[in-house]
């Protein structure tokens, strides 16, 4: 298992060893203490879950209230999608920035999602299934959306997706700037600060 940081800090790519003979594949797609070596503490997992979706079909940007938020480590189980990870900590070196990993069902990488920062995949194939461990259960009133859509962070679809397909509450979502100036954010310091309090440390 290889694992890479992004471009966004505190968000990293993970690629398995794929084992393959005449009987299919086999990889270890989550390792807790290959990530914890990585990200500096054990991720204390609360919530699986498990999208299908329609080629085209935008999920995001998604974040929640911090602490605790949510931090979140995705693959694709069949089919493929282009996950997104958006810097949306006010204050931040990369505010407003983003990086993406192709998770598929070739590869089989995942991603790894600090608290704190905004998520979006789009699909490329029918049927993509993405898989989520979260290391909080979903509370409504603590989500938030980001309009994946926002100029102001200017996200790039393959031409494989297809016209974005998008729900009505992510289409009504503010934009980066506007989330901001209404508070909604996350700030750089409450999330280091979160990130102390896990023995997560400066990397």
């Amino acid at each position: 298992m290889q694992i890479r940081e992004l471009s966004i800090p505190d968000a990293f790519e993970v690629t398995p060893q794929v084992r393959t003979d005449d009987r299919g594949q086999f990889l270890e797609w989550y390792r807790f203490d290959r990530l914890e070596e990585t990200v500096g503490h054990r991720l204390d997992l609360r919530q699986g879950n498990l999208s299908v979706s329609k080629r085209g079909a935008v999920r995001g940007i998604h974040f929640a209230d911090i602490p605790p938020s949510q931090a979140k480590y995705v693959t694709a189980p069949y089919g493929a999608v282009l996950d997104f990870v958006i810097d949306i900590r006010v204050g931040s070196p990369t505010f407003g920035q983003w990086d993406s990993v192709l998770l598929d069902d070739v590869d089989r990488r995942a991603i790894y999602v600090a608290e704190g920062l905004g998520h979006c995949f789009v699909a490329l194939t029918e049927n993509a299934t993405v898989s989520y461990l979260v290391t909080d259960v979903y509370t409504p009133a603590r989500e938030h959306g980001i309009n994946p859509l926002d100029p102001d962070i200017a996200l790039i679809f393959p031409a494989e997706a297809g016209e974005p397909l998008l729900s009505d509450k992510d289409t009504a979502a503010p934009g980066l700037h506007e989330a901001a100036e209404a508070g909604l954010l996350p700030t750089w310091e409450a999330a280091r600060a979160f990130y102390q309090t896990l023995n997560y440390g400066e990397k």
